[in-house]
């Protein structure tokens, strides 16, 4: 493991994340000034507090005084006023940052590699995009901004502590240092030792928690409730033992704070008197040096705070900055690279291809001699050759395990290919932007996320623009005109967080559904007659690979047919491949049989099997029925 980024050089994970923060310099400055307003009212209070009951006491005509009152009351009200406005200020600093920077996130995370995300349990991906960016922007409102204004509030009060006695205003300057300096720095060394053990802990504590809340049924069911259990204790206690190893230093950074204000309180008063004595000073004029630091040290008090946020933020900055780079896209092709009088969308053919796809079309799709596999594991996919274009249906068989998903996530460039050569359009698919691949190519898996608002809005995650005609022409072309008809609101009825209202039957259908309304001309379907009936099933296996490759007449919401597209469909179901042109049979990672559903049958002993099996079950099926 390499040794973690010394604090502030360029590899401080928290430096470049405040970089990316994208703070208003302005606004900083401005809260830092009104943070200065503020405590610097309190110390000008404490001092004309000082002045006041000093001056008093001597009693002295009234009217001398009055300048005073007035003064106590302004600066009074001020500090109240000034801290409300820079509250305001440096908050709107680090709310506007943090939405900078998870946008930031998001936009990586969706165009860049998705193993980055797929990689992170659900809570941790979470915790990452919430409250480690939280934590990152904390660390402008309750670390730098404290301590800048610390900076400057104790500069001032020395300075003008100095004007009345120099020798005060070094012993203050020296007690601020401890309070200020030397605290937060032990302070800053307990949180380094407890964050570096306590951020993993608290991933796993919101990770496990999110797993448990989220899904109690299926964990409970699947008898991992226990396991879940003890992960949560386990963290929890380490969590426990991180607070612990801090404390230590914690307590002595406490007492260091003490310590400062009730030395500078007697260095004033050690320093002071003989000046008095002297005649350097006047009485009323060593009450405010008695007095005033005990002001001065409100600015300081929030200083081991303020360390112990950054070491935390530090620490939250590390994990989000693992993800973003993790995620950061691979070099794509800019549009100069490209041959003359290409557009990036153009077929462009790939030198290191053996053959070039038979359809030159800016949104065919060419493998040859594939390799696919998750990163840093074994391949599951060997030398696999295929062609898909809009007009061309392509099907996928093959036992459970052997590849079948991982060659979709390939195909629609969320795995990175790991042999052979994958283009699209003509182009290496791993060289082109997110954007531009799935601008072409959508892919529907059978853990797709359902969000928690209406069946509308879910349908419109594929086109914003969907119409209530083309979502209902879409559930109907799905098999879900019954299920919306029964509805209560119909396409406004919210289907609950991530889809919990809807059996897998009708999740599978509504995400087909989804995918259908989406513009992108190849479709890539995984499993969509999972938890169907089978008449259901190859009904819309079926129709999936018909109705899906040949242009449709314009429905009662569009303007236009729906163009044909490239279909591949994974699948278990067998019967219902007639319909497609080409059948791929995948065993032990490689395509041991290709053809036609009925060449197929005549020539692959195995294929035939399962067919023949599969015709069985549904006749016995029939019978029971």
């Amino acid at each position: 493991m390499s040794a973690p980024a010394r604090p502030w050089t360029a590899d401080d994970p928290l430096r470049r994340a405040l970089v990316l923060l994208d703070v208003d310099r302005a606004r900083v400055g401005l809260a830092v000034g009104l943070g200065v307003l503020s405590l610097g009212s309190a110390v000008a209070l404490a001092a004309v507090a000082a002045w006041l009951i000093a001056r008093a006491s001597q009693m002295p005509p009234v009217l001398e005084l009055s300048v005073a009152t007035v003064a106590v009351r302004a600066f009074g009200i001020g500090r109240g006023t000034f801290r409300y406005v820079e509250r305001l200020t440096s908050h709107d600093v680090a709310l506007r940052g943090m939405a900078t920077l998870r946008t930031t996130l998001y936009e990586q995370v969706a165009r860049g590699r998705v193993g980055a995300a797929l990689a992170l349990r659900r809570g941790d991906l979470l915790a990452r995009v919430g409250a480690d960016v939280d934590t990152v922007g904390d660390a402008v409102v309750r670390g730098l901004l404290p301590a800048a204004v610390a900076a400057v509030l104790g500069l001032g009060t020395v300075v003008a502590m100095a004007l009345f006695l120099p020798a005060a205003g070094l012993a203050l300057a020296a007690c601020l240092v401890l309070a200020g300096v030397v605290s937060p720095a032990l302070a800053a060394r307990a949180a380094r030792t407890s964050e570096s053990r306590a951020v993993d802990a608290r991933a796993t504590v919101a990770s496990v928690s999110l797993g448990v809340l989220d899904a109690p049924g299926p964990v409970t069911v699947a008898g991992l409730l226990p396991r879940e259990l003890d992960a949560l204790r386990s963290a929890d206690a380490a969590l426990a033992r991180a607070v612990d190893a801090g404390a230590r230093p914690a307590a002595l950074s406490a007492a260091l704070g003490q310590l400062a204000v009730g030395l500078a309180v007697l260095a004033a008063l050690v320093l002071g008197v003989p000046a008095l004595t002297a005649g350097t000073v006047a009485p009323v004029e060593l009450a405010v040096l008695v007095l005033t630091p005990l002001a001065a040290f409100e600015a300081t008090a929030v200083l081991p705070a303020a360390a112990i946020q950054v070491q935390r933020s530090r620490a939250a900055a590390g994990r989000v900055l693992a993800l973003l780079d993790e995620a950061a896209p691979d070099e794509v092709i800019p549009d100069e690279a490209l041959p003359d009088g290409a557009m990036p969308d153009e077929a462009v053919p790939d030198a290191g291809s053996p053959d070039p796809p038979a359809h030159p079309s800016s949104a065919s799709l060419a493998a040859r001699d594939l390799a696919c596999g998750w990163p840093g594991r074994e391949l599951v996919v060997r030398g696999l050759d295929l062609d898909v274009h809009p007009g061309r249906s392509l099907a996928v068989v093959g036992p459970s395990g052997t590849g079948k998903t991982t060659l979709l996530l390939t195909l629609a460039g969320l795995l990175p290919s790991r042999g052979g050569s994958l283009t699209l359009g003509g182009v290496p698919l791993d060289a082109l932007s997110r954007g531009d691949v799935t601008s072409r190519a959508v892919l529907t898996t059978e853990d797709a996320h359902l969000f928690e608002t209406t069946v509308l809005e879910n349908l419109r995650v594929a086109r914003g623009d969907v119409t209530e005609d083309e979502a209902r022409a879409a559930l109907d072309r799905a098999g879900l005109t019954a299920w919306l008809g029964g509805l209560p609101d119909g396409l406004a009825t919210p289907l609950g967080a991530d889809g919990r209202n809807v059996s897998g039957g009708e999740r599978r259908r509504l995400l087909l559904a989804r995918a259908l309304l989406s513009p992108a001309p190849l479709l890539l379907v995984d499993e969509p007659a999972e938890h169907l009936d089978t008449a259901t099933a190859d009904r819309l296996v079926r129709d999936l690979l018909t109705t899906g490759t040949v242009p449709l007449p314009a429905g009662p919401g569009s303007a236009a047919p729906t163009p044909a597209r490239g279909v591949v469909v994974v699948t278990h179901r067998l019967s219902a491949l007639d319909a497609a042109d080409e059948v791929l049979v995948l065993r032990d990672g490689r395509v041991a049989a290709r053809g036609t559903h009925a060449e197929l049958l005549a020539r692959d002993a195995g294929y035939r099997e399962a067919e023949a099996r599969e015709r069985r079950e549904q006749h016995e099926q029939r019978e029971d029925a």
